[in-house]
């Protein structure tokens, strides 16, 4: 077992795995807290690398293509803090974090572990149900579908749409930019229906606008992850291209009668919220539609 322990976290090798656990230091962030602790197959590990520095250096786990979820959703765009394959080092433990990343390599190199990318996904990515609340609302998933609940601050379009619910049979894939603080991020749902939208985020039904905390909005990521990991793998997608966005969305089947209720009263919703001067008529029109592609 080689195994380093440190304020930032601990990480742990048995030969076959390795074992990350955030730490509970205030410094160490709300992100890798909530995603909690991560078990790594080894052949989902492509390399890791100790990197010395004067006060502290850094342990990083490099994994394969299309092994993790949360790296598949997040597209290399997670801060560098916030990454759970990072463990910040003590100068005076730097002879352990060199120790743990020797043992790793000697491991890959004995059990032969390609380095290319994956058909599967080789981690399982956050549990289900996780719920989490952002600047333009909260969105929840549960396995089976995600619900998206607006906030009072969130655009009066979205509003009068009412709660967003997209099973994961008709989603095709998960988009998501954080907040960075200078530029809103976004996590945003591509359907079968709808495909990619071209809209702005803060207008978009199928899309969170992350515009507040960035610390808070981080979070949104563990709801991408979780999604991904029940989406088809990568590899099994066909190519795609920017004009397969413009093709026609695929037809679905007719949904149960209970959401046909649901559907004529949205409807009603927003022809009062019309009538009533609340939505223009361009608004009316658009949310209407969307409404319609929604069931």
């Amino acid at each position: 077992m080689a195994e380093i322990i440190q304020r930032d976290g601990t990480w742990a090798f048995d030969a076959s795995t390795v074992r990350i656990t955030p730490g509970r230091h205030r410094s160490v962030p709300l992100f890798r807290q909530n995603y909690g602790e991560i078990a790594v197959p080894l052949e989902a590990v492509s390399g890791v690398v100790y990197e010395p520095e004067r006060r502290r250096g850094r342990l990083r786990l490099r994994l394969r293509a299309g092994a993790d979820p949360l790296l598949q959703a997040t597209g290399g765009r997670l801060p560098e803090a916030a990454d759970p394959y990072r463990l910040t080092v003590d100068a005076d433990r730097s002879g352990v974090a060199e120790y743990v990343a020797a043992e790793i390599r000697r491991s890959l190199l004995l059990d032969q572990v390609p380095s290319e990318p994956t058909k599967a996904y080789l981690l399982p990515g956050p549990p289900v149900p996780v719920s989490v609340r952002s600047s333009d609302g909260t969105v929840s998933f549960d396995g089976t579908r995600v619900r998206i609940d607006w906030a009072d601050t969130s655009d009066r379009v979205k509003r009068a749409t009412g709660p967003r619910i997209i099973g994961v049979g008709d989603l095709v894939q998960v988009e998501w930019v954080p907040n960075s603080g200078y530029e809103d991020g976004f996590l945003r749902f591509a359907t079968r229906q709808t495909g990619f939208s071209k809209l702005p985020a803060e207008r978009d039904p199928y899309a969170l606008d992350l515009w507040g905390s960035v610390r808070r909005d981080l979070l949104t990521a563990l709801v991408a992850a979780a999604v991904t990991a029940r989406l088809p793998h990568p590899s099994a997608r066909p190519a795609t291209g920017h004009a397969d966005r413009d093709r026609p969305p695929v037809p679905v089947p007719r949904q149960p009668a209970d959401h046909h209720g649901l559907l004529l009263r949205r409807l009603r919703e927003l022809g009062e919220l019309h009538r009533d001067g609340v939505l223009t008529d361009e608004e009316f029109t658009r949310t209407k539609a969307a409404v319609l592609r929604g069931f």
